[in-house]
């Protein structure tokens, strides 16, 4: 395995000029420290560049276009001198330990390439519990993530070498592109997973990529419609359909009993096309 001390820490960010410097204060605290750190400025318009430049000048920005979150992470991380990757969004927080942790439980595993941590949420200012359906797991986790996204982006530690393997955030996703990217990773990869929070996530403000007016769900289908078209193991693909077919159930659902015919019916007509598949 190659040194996992070198490590190069990308966040990408939008207008958060508010709270970017406790994302990044959270890094420079580290025990551990990492070879670089990274920020892509995706076309923020309330000044962050300017911010990070007066008060973080040896860190590295880099600065597009509103591209979108994913292509900010890839321009990262093709840009990155480290071998190992590591994660943060511009409104979450790392504690002191997380890299050095990550590190070692990744040199006691040299053959994974691949590390998550458990976190701590918070939403308007107030820790809120996790539930029980929120639970992450280590291993080979690909048919335990098809449900929903079970890796945070701002936990993860990898090698690079994954990502030449498997292909980097899809760009054309604006949300669930993390659910996607992991599902790929977790069908070729076994991951590691710290049964700790390192890491600090933040909620509630108006901005989230979460927060989408269609639902979570209708993203998630358009990410499975997509991978069962890719090449995968035949009982991946069987897993995909019936997760599949599983939520696109409950989307007809959704869609009847608030009169959206037209999405009842597509939806209902994908459900009997893929139940001949599985």
């Amino acid at each position: 395995m190659d040194n996992i001390g070198n490590i190069s820490v990308v966040i990408p960010t939008y207008n958060r000029r508010q709270t970017i410097g406790r994302s990044i204060d959270s890094v420079l605290n580290q025990t551990l420290f990492p070879s670089e750190i990274i920020v892509v400025d995706d076309g923020s318009t309330d000044e962050t560049s300017d911010y990070i430049q007066s008060n973080f000048p040896s860190i590295r920005l880099l600065q597009q276009p509103n591209k979108g979150v994913s292509a900010a992470r890839n321009m990262g991380i093709r840009s990155a001198d480290g071998n190992w990757i590591t994660l943060l969004d511009s409104d979450d927080e790392w504690f002191p330990e997380k890299l050095e942790k990550q590190v070692m439980a990744l040199s006691q595993n040299p053959d994974i390439k691949f590390c998550h941590t458990e976190e701590i949420w918070f939403r308007n200012g107030v820790r809120v519990n996790q539930m029980k359906k929120h639970q992450k797991y280590g291993g080979h986790i690909f048919n335990k993530c098809l449900d929903m996204c079970r890796i945070s982006p701002s936990s993860v530690l990898f090698h690079q070498s994954i990502l030449d393997d498997v292909g980097y955030f899809d760009k054309d996703l604006k949300v669930c592109e993390d659910y996607d990217l992991w599902l790929r990773i977790t069908a070729k990869f076994p991951v590691l997973y710290i049964d700790e929070p390192l890491i600090k996530k933040y909620g509630g403000h108006a901005d989230q990529l979460s927060k989408v007016k269609d639902g979570i769900e209708s993203h998630r289908i358009k990410v499975l419609e997509k991978l069962i078209m890719q090449q995968f193991t035949s009982g991946q693909i069987n897993a995909m359909l019936k997760m599949l077919i599983e939520k696109l159930t409950i989307f007809s659902i959704g869609a009847q009993k608030r009169g959206k015919i037209k999405a009842y019916n597509t939806s209902k007509k994908r459900i009997n096309e893929l139940s001949v598949m599985v």
